[in-house]
């Protein structure tokens, strides 16, 4: 019984920031509801026993991303943003569209089934070493190759945004 009322207080909170963030005016009350989203979500991963993934959403999402969007908020930031009109125009269109692919989805999510292989790591196995342990284990033994190749992907992108910045600051 708590666990679902848990859910429902974090899924009705989660739902009501995600509305605020896309119908505020304010930047600053947009990211702060952001917040609210990442912090709410991260409790629903924890109510799925997905402690690990909860603090990355923290630490990342709550953390890095929400600090970067402040920042460039701050910087651009000016007083014509909120003399213009957000989403009026667009809404008797977009909404029938959102309405049909929600549909479509569900239909989608209620004919199909998950058929996929089952990992090394079961379980049994996330019970007894624990969630960090079995992704970490997973993450350098099976899909090892995977993750090398995207650091190398992510590193190849910091040098190109360097070498960018270089050239403007030329």
């Amino acid at each position: 019984m708590i666990l679902q009322v848990a859910f429902i207080y974090f899924a009705a909170v989660t739902v009501f920031s995600a509305l605020m963030v896309i119908t505020r005016k304010n930047p600053v009350h947009c990211a702060l509801y952001m917040l609210a989203v990442f912090t709410h979500v991260a409790g629903l991963f924890v109510l799925l026993d997905a402690e690990f993934v909860a603090a990355v959403q923290v630490l990342v999402y709550a953390g890095a991303i929400l600090v970067l969007f402040l920042f460039v908020i701050m910087l651009f930031r000016g007083d014509g943003m909120k003399d213009k009109a957000r989403f009026v125009s667009g809404w008797p269109i977009v909404a029938p569209i959102a309405i049909a692919l929600m549909g479509l989805l569900m239909s989608i999510l209620m004919h199909s089934g998950f058929s996929g292989a089952q990992g090394s790591y079961t379980i049994e196995a996330v019970r007894s070493a624990g969630n960090s342990q079995v992704i970490g284990m997973a993450l350098y033994t099976d899909y090892l190759f995977p993750f090398e190749i995207a650091s190398v992907i992510l590193l190849v992108a910091m040098v190109g945004a360097i070498v960018l910045a270089k050239k403007k600051a030329d």
